[in-house]
């Protein structure tokens, strides 16, 4: 063998064993961000290390994935009323279609690490990809002629999963509305009167001589002032509650509760957080979400927080106005965030805390991106904080109906998610958009009234 092919085999060898070096090294370590194919989503970027969470195991089909996929979002679908389930393209009379566009995975149309052809709402085909079932649409809507090819998914028009809002007979009824219900109030939070509904024994509230502590624990007078003035104690939570739980073994004292704790009134609220950016991560038994894993900007001072119940609701305060905008504001410091105090939200919010506006219709940072919902519970009625703000982001025409609409007209609310400068000024000004989505509705109802005639 000549020597400089002995020269080139060695570099070969060398080279060889100290990348599978390097890559055993990452691997005992904990990094395996070098075994990705590439960047994820921003849906799923938080828990891309734990591959087996949609993989399954390795080398796995469609089936496998596709269960992880509905394992996670199937509740979502179900709530808004999936317009494209996976039950339309398994029926027979369907089975043309799947040869344009197999629907009946997830994957088909997001794929994962494939960051490059990715839009924001983690779709990975052309933008055109509608046509590829409707190509003949413009033969039955007329208003759809002179449409571009790839305006079906612009905001206002058509969401692939979520069309409750832009439904023809729903447009028409909106159609008039004003751009801002000048009477919104939100629904008033009614756990306690829950609690009481579904007990055999009646809330009552505690004073700060009422704490029970044993006696062989020792608290700071502050910490008992705080816990007397928040919510548990005036609905008759007491410290034994949460520090000598069901949870704790052997009823101990436990110093510092999980999260479990809370679970144990709170399961709805946990489990909306457990599903959300600042729980998902959690819910994998993989380290709590911090802001420095963020894609969005996020302040320095925060970055190595770790995000659980106690980050917005502070211990034994529990003070639920400051986790509604301060503890948002703490931690985020995108454009929008950042425009808030400036934004005529804020102002009703202030207004709202001042007295001069009723509880409920000042708008914090909660009041859309963890809004208020009506749910049963044991055969009764609660209003819930619904945790989970990933069911109203990506994209943003999923807050019209439970967030928008209820201050908003729905043809200002189409305008003003369709403006993005705006919504950098946290809608500070006018809509400098227009989507013509209503207008089309009306013109095609009056089109079908002439030929009914």
């Amino acid at each position: 063998m000549k020597s400089s092919n002995k020269k080139w085999w060695a570099m070969w060898t060398v080279s060889t064993l100290l990348l599978i070096g390097y890559y055993a090294y990452a691997m005992t370590n904990g990094d395996e961000s070098n075994f990705l194919p590439g960047p994820s989503s921003h849906g799923h970027y938080q828990i891309e290390l734990a591959c087996d969470t949609c993989h399954g195991e390795a080398f796995a089909g469609p089936e496998i994935m596709q269960k992880a996929c509905v394992g996670c979002h199937s509740e979502e679908l179900e709530r808004v009323e999936d317009s494209h389930p996976r039950k339309k393209f398994t029926d027979p009379r369907n089975v043309d279609q799947l040869e344009q566009l197999d629907a009946r995975y997830c994957v088909t149309c997001h794929n994962e690490h494939r960051i490059e052809i990715t839009d924001e709402t983690g779709v990975t085909l052309p933008s055109d990809f509608c046509l590829l079932c409707h190509q003949d649409i413009a033969e039955d809507r007329e208003s759809h002629r002179d449409l571009e090819f790839n305006t079906c998914a612009n905001s206002g028009c058509h969401n692939y999963h979520d069309n409750k809002a832009l439904y023809e007979d729903f447009l028409v009824k909106h159609a008039d509305e004003e751009a801002t219900n000048g009477h919104a109030v939100l629904p008033e939070r009614n756990l306690a009167a829950f609690i009481n509904a579904i007990s055999d024994r009646p809330l009552s509230s505690l004073m700060a001589s009422d704490a029970d502590m044993p006696n062989t624990v020792t608290q700071d007078d502050i910490v008992i002032l705080s816990w007397s003035a928040s919510a548990h104690a005036r609905n008759g939570i007491n410290c034994s509650a949460c520090h000598m739980s069901s949870y704790v073994a052997d009823d101990r004292w436990n110093k510092s509760p999980s999260e479990a704790v809370c679970k144990e009134c709170h399961a709805k609220e946990q489990e909306g957080f457990l599903a959300s950016r600042h729980g998902m991560r959690t819910a994998q038994e993989m380290s709590a979400m911090s802001p420095s894993f963020a894609r969005l900007a996020m302040k320095q001072k925060s970055h190595e927080q770790s995000l659980s119940c106690h980050s917005c609701h502070d211990s034994h305060r529990y003070n639920t106005v400051e986790a509604a905008v301060e503890a948002c504001i703490g931690c985020h410091d995108d454009k929008h965030t950042l425009a808030y105090k400036a934004s005529p939200h804020y102002q009703l919010w202030q207004q709202e805390l001042a007295g001069t506006l009723p509880e409920g219709s000042g708008v914090s940072c909660s009041s859309c991106h963890l809004p208020r919902e009506i749910i049963r519970e044991r055969g009764h009625q609660r209003t819930a904080v619904q945790h989970n703000q990933n069911d109203f982001l990506r994209p943003n025409e999923k807050m019209i109906r439970p967030v928008c609409l209820k201050c908003h007209g729905l043809g200002f609310t189409f305008n003003a998610l369709a403006d993005e400068a705006l919504i950098e000024k946290n809608f500070t000004g006018k809509p400098e958009k227009t989507v013509a989505s209503i207008e089309m509705a009306l013109k095609r109802e009056r089109t079908d009234k002439k030929k009914a005639n």
